[in-house]
């Protein structure tokens, strides 16, 4: 008889841990699953990677409530007299307009606000899996009937004492704690340290032959002949765009022949607009915004530049790397968990000088590069045999 599987993560749109779900779902063994999928949002870009085989649910109902037009929804809640998801979404929307939140915040006050106008899932599950911390987490544990129930943490997550607390009760009902790599888990016991004997170490989830073949469909649409760089992450904090546009401009004023080009949405886009304009750099930092396929503008890119503050693992890295293209990365917390400084590219300080300094040793020295790209070609490529670390996790 197949078990029965829940995965559950905030949306499918062009990240790290949604391309690792993608990436193990596309793995799976259906003889012995049957899957389900449920996300918070909607319309990510890759969902239509996810295999045939996975259920994926509709939308939860205060889901669709919140996404709709607030006119809508007053007329919709004063005919039907139910007031209670109308309370929740303004309740919510007070709290995260009032003032800048973490990311860990942000997910408390949500589920604070809104959690008891989300209905339980009806199902009964033999396995339910939180596939990102925050929201996931708080609804397997809440909201979900399994008889085993796993929750991943692919962020450096550090929480003081309120957020800690709040997260104690979600965790306390999980069977164990996935950490996508040794510095993740190292970080998460600083803030969970009770949590030692149920903490395992599962790697995202890199499928090689599958981003080789991608990489062949596309490329740049333009005529550029210059330097190619690439960045692929969220336009967000996290991911240093300050240290990628002050590097941008650092090379814009040492006359370098180069395109920099940058993947990814968030809530950054205006502020990072405005300082393109302001500083004249049109031209040169590029926003491609969100790809299904980014894999052709890694692969086709001169170097791969990660300006990262902090990461769980850094998939887009192992997704260079697994293309060959060199690497300049600042040094994140789990950076060497994949990164050999001076083998496979450059790690560097957190800063926008020394990322610049970091590109400028691969266009001006050629033999370096080249040392690199060897280095990369001889390395082992993906690790699709943490499927089995998953098999054995779940029993």
């Amino acid at each position: 008889m197949k078990k029965r599987l829940l995965f559950v993560i905030d949306s499918l749109h062009c990240a790290g841990a949604e391309k690792s779900l993608v990436t193990l779902m596309g793995l799976l063994d259906y003889s012995r699953y049957d899957v389900d999928l449920i996300l918070f949002g909607h319309g990510g870009e890759l969902e239509q990677l996810v295999p045939e085989e996975v259920n994926i649910l509709p939308p939860l109902k205060y889901t669709q409530f919140a996404n709709t037009n607030l006119i809508e929804v007053i007329v919709k809640t004063l005919k039907e007299s139910n007031y209670q998801m109308l309370c929740a979404r303004l309740k919510y929307s007070a709290k995260i307009h009032s003032k800048k939140y973490r990311n860990s915040q942000k997910a408390r006050l949500y589920w604070e606000s809104v959690s008891k106008v989300i209905e339980r899932n009806p199902k009964s599950y033999d396995v339910a899996i939180s596939y990102a911390q925050g929201v996931p987490t708080f609804y397997v544990a809440d909201k979900v009937n399994a008889t085993k129930k796993f929750g991943w943490v692919n962020v450096s997550y550090r929480l003081d004492g309120k957020e800690k607390k709040f997260q104690n009760k979600f965790y306390d009902q999980l069977n164990e704690i996935v950490a996508v790599s040794e510095s993740t888990k190292e970080i998460l016991l600083k803030s969970f340290p009770e949590y030692k004997d149920r903490i395992k170490v599962i790697y995202d989830i890199s499928n090689p032959q599958f981003i080789s073949d991608m990489s062949q469909i596309g490329n740049y649409e333009d005529l550029f002949d210059g330097i190619r760089i690439v960045t692929i992450g969220r336009l967000a904090n996290q991911k240093g765009y300050d240290i990628a546009l002050e590097a941008c401009k650092m090379l814009k004023e040492a006359n370098i022949n180069f395109r920099w080009y940058a993947l990814g949405k968030g809530p950054l886009e205006h502020e990072i607009k405005e300082y393109i304009k302001q500083n004249d750099l049109t031209e040169h930092f590029i926003l491609l915004g969100v790809k299904a396929n980014p894999y052709p503008f890694i692969k086709n890119a001169d170097i791969y530049v990660q300006t990262s503050k902090f990461e769980g693992f850094g998939i887009a890295i192992a997704e260079a790397r697994m293309l060959n293209v060199p690497i300049v990365t600042t040094r994140f917390d789990a950076v060497y968990s994949q990164m050999v400084d001076e083998k496979n590219g450059l790690v560097v300080d957190m800063d926008s000088e020394a990322v610049t300094k970091g590109i400028l040793r691969l266009i001006n020295d050629q033999d370096l590069k080249k040392e690199i790209v060897h280095y990369l070609q001889s390395e082992k490529k993906g690790n699709v045999e943490e499927i089995e670390k998953f098999y054995q996790l779940i029993g």
